[in-house]
């Protein structure tokens, strides 16, 4: 009977992420493309790893056709020159993805059943908007088992406004604008820049190297924020400017069997400790990471006060004030989101979720004063994900940080 093992982050990194329609710097080019990228970069960082050892690859797309279709783990380990003996296969949980390939592929390495995987996820999202060329069951309104708003993602953030009145518009411009500065202040730190594999781009003006993130707006104020029409509902409160943008790009990341890293001596970034994941009333979906974040913590045996970093995705600001003011967390507590988030970085849906641990692995490195960190993500259609990893640098003696 197989032991239960120790998985290990030992890496992640991602494409730039690019605004995604005609006027995107990946207007051009596939989605399997960029992830396979993704996974290039990924190894040629780690040349300890023996390609014919990895024993699995999950890569993540919301929609799964055209480039983003033919069972992508797969397509994409051979395109990347992976031996034709490593298997693969696609995943689906929307924004949680990637995050769920994660999960999945490290629960096999916990049973033993795997030493060695990659786990990503990839989203075109000018190619294959959400939802395109779906066929949503009608007995879905007909027999009101989810409300006409469900997959109106914007609807759904106006809806967290509804309910919790102190979640005010001037709030979330307020978190939307310290995310932008966050992320320009990270950029400038070259805190971001190390976990982006440059990606080769194609335009009409020619060729040309993508080595940023195109979305975020550094010249962001409040007054430019207040401004903004709200696309959803008329005087609503969700604009584009607290929310984040259709966006194009990839993740991947290697996990490893604690033994099997020690053995290849690769870097251990994080060790996994528990994830969850929780179903809530699709018409209100962003507050799903509350539940599965109460979940994951209850199968660790720890509370909130242990977690001394966050990296919530900002798919709305109002979605991750609504987990704030649950957990009785300050909307500008330091411990969340130190390097800003998606409403500047963009969210390409099923990549998003390594993309969080990318940039909670390189914060744990800063601070072995922290022992616990959470990645966590509302996902559509009224689900959360959540992780919870441990810093294998964390010294109780260390000083405190902040």
């Amino acid at each position: 009977m197989a032991e239960i093992s120790e998985v290990v982050f030992v890496d992640g990194v991602r494409t730039p992420f690019g605004r995604a329609g005609e006027k995107g710097m990946y207007w051009n080019t596939r989605a399997d493309d960029l992830v396979v990228k993704a996974m290039l970069g990924l190894l040629e960082r780690n040349p300890n790893v023996p390609h014919d050892r990895i024993d699995e690859v999950a890569i993540a797309a919301t929609t799964q056709q055209g480039d983003q279709g033919l069972t992508l783990g797969r397509t994409a380990a051979l395109l990347a020159g992976l031996p034709k003996s490593v298997p693969g296969f696609a995943i689906d949980r929307m924004c949680a993805g990637a995050m769920t390939s994660v999960t999945t592929l490290g629960s096999g390495i916990g049973f033993g059943a795997y030493d060695l995987v990659i786990a990503g996820g990839v989203e075109h999202m000018g190619r294959h908007p959400m939802g395109f060329g779906a066929d949503p069951n009608p007995r879905f309104l007909s027999e009101k088992i989810v409300g006409s708003e469900a997959l109106n993602m914007g609807m759904t953030a106006e809806r967290i406004h509804d309910r919790f009145p102190a979640l005010t518009k001037e709030r979330s411009d307020r978190y939307a604008l310290r995310s932008q500065q966050k992320v320009a202040a990270a950029y400038e730190a070259n805190k971001i820049q190390p976990d982006l594999i440059p990606v080769a781009t194609r335009s009409e003006s020619g060729w040309g190297l993508a080595t940023r993130d195109e979305a975020p707006r550094p010249e962001t104020t409040m007054e430019g924020l207040a401004s903004l029409r709200t696309p959803f509902r008329p005087h609503g409160r969700v604009t584009a400017g607290n929310s984040s943008g259709l966006n194009d790009g990839a993740t991947a990341s290697l996990l490893a069997s604690g033994a099997v890293a020690k053995e290849l001596g690769l870097t251990t970034k994080m060790r996994m400790v528990s994830f969850a994941f929780a179903g809530v009333e699709p018409e209100i979906m962003g507050i799903g990471p509350v539940p599965s974040t109460e979940k994951a913590l209850k199968k660790a045996g720890l509370s909130i006060t242990d977690i001394g970093l966050f990296e919530l995705n900002e798919a709305f600001a109002i979605q991750v004030l609504s987990f704030l003011d649950h957990f009785g967390i300050d909307d500008d507590d330091p411990r969340v989101n130190e390097y800003g988030g998606a409403i500047a970085i963009g969210h390409p849906l099923a990549s998003s979720g390594v993309r969080l641990m990318n940039q909670l692995a390189r914060q744990f490195s800063e601070h072995p004063d922290v022992r616990y960190g959470i990645t966590a993500m509302c996902v559509g259609l009224g689900q959360g994900g959540t992780v919870i990893w441990e810093n294998p640098n964390y010294d109780r003696k260390a000083k405190k940080s902040r």
